[in-house]
């Protein structure tokens, strides 16, 4: 089942007009998640909206927006009245411009969405929109309100529809020479750039996401499982960062092991699940009535990660 749309409105490329909708490409819940919890009596710590003069709990209907002018001073600001600024691209995302694609600073990129035409009209105006940008290999730069806020959206075809990335703005991305003016100016010689432009070759290959498994979260899984199994917990070692030395030993020796990583025998990749599964299936079953009751069903689908 498709996630609800996060957005509702129009499309427009000049005079052609067609109904969308925007969804979420991505997701985080599948991922493990954890509650916070009274070590004294085990229960779930809950959190209150409170007055932070009184200690009063305070009602949602009487929370309001408000500006700090100064130290203990706001300005108050309605519902009402953040709903008379709309601006068009409250419910119009209008196309602006075409650009290159490298001409998008990766640090300007926030999130992807899904776009789609919203209902069973305008999905010939919607594929005029969609061949054209694929037509003209650009991507098509516009404006929408999410969240309160208004966002420059990049467009870009993907099969039947439309990936719209949010796009920060300039005064959200900190100058690099805060962070960069301290890096020393080093001369790398010849040598070391052959030797590293080599390692390189080794490495090179093309990204598949399936090749990567997340071994932070399969660490968590292991973690819960072996709690729930009253098993013990041995720390592992952590890795060890090492001062290097003789850098042309190190990148020496660093060619050497990327061959014998080269030749050694690929693990096959692992493939694409249909679905996201989530994270459920792969702990251990609680013991008891729930697990009598789960193996009366269908089995399910054999999890690409390991439980314990």
């Amino acid at each position: 089942m498709a996630p609800r749309a996060n957005w509702k409105g129009f499309l427009r490329l000049s005079l052609v007009t067609c109904p969308v909708a925007l969804f979420p490409a991505t997701s985080e819940s599948e991922k493990i998640s954890f509650n916070q919890l009274n070590r004294q009596t085990g229960h779930r710590i809950k959190y209150l909206k409170v007055d932070a003069d009184t200690g009063d709990e305070v009602a949602n209907d009487d929370i309001v927006k408000g500006y700090e002018l100064e130290k203990g001073q706001y300005i108050e600001v309605t519902k009402e009245e953040l709903e008379e600024i709309a601006l068009e691209s409250t419910r119009t995302i209008k196309i602006d411009e075409f650009v290159e694609k490298s001409d998008i600073d990766p640090r300007y990129l926030i999130r992807p969405y899904y776009l789609r035409p919203d209902g069973k009209v305008g999905h010939d105006a919607f594929a005029v929109i969609r061949e054209t940008i694929k037509e003209m290999n650009k991507v098509a730069i516009g404006r929408v309100v999410l969240t309160n806020r208004e966002h420059i959206i990049a467009l870009e075809p993907l099969e039947k529809g439309l990936v719209g990335t949010l796009l920060r703005y300039p005064y959200e991305v900190r100058n690099e020479d805060e962070y960069f003016d301290e890096i020393q100016n080093v001369k790398v010689t010849k040598d070391m750039l052959d030797l590293a432009r080599h390692i390189v070759n080794q490495k090179a290959g093309r990204f598949e996401p399936d090749k990567f498994e997340d071994q932070y979260e399969t660490a968590l899984i292991d973690l819960i499982n072996q709690k729930r199994a009253g098993k013990p917990i041995t720390p592992k070692e952590r890795p060890r960062g090492e001062n290097v030395v003789d850098l042309m030993e190190a990148l020496r020796r660093s060619v050497g092991g990327a061959s014998a990583e080269s030749k050694a025998p690929k693990k096959s990749a692992k493939k694409p699940r249909k679905a996201a599964a989530g994270q459920k299936e792969l702990l251990m079953p609680i013991s008891g009535k729930k697990q009598a009751k789960e193996a009366t069903k269908k089995p399910a689908a054999k999890p690409q990660r390991k439980s314990a």
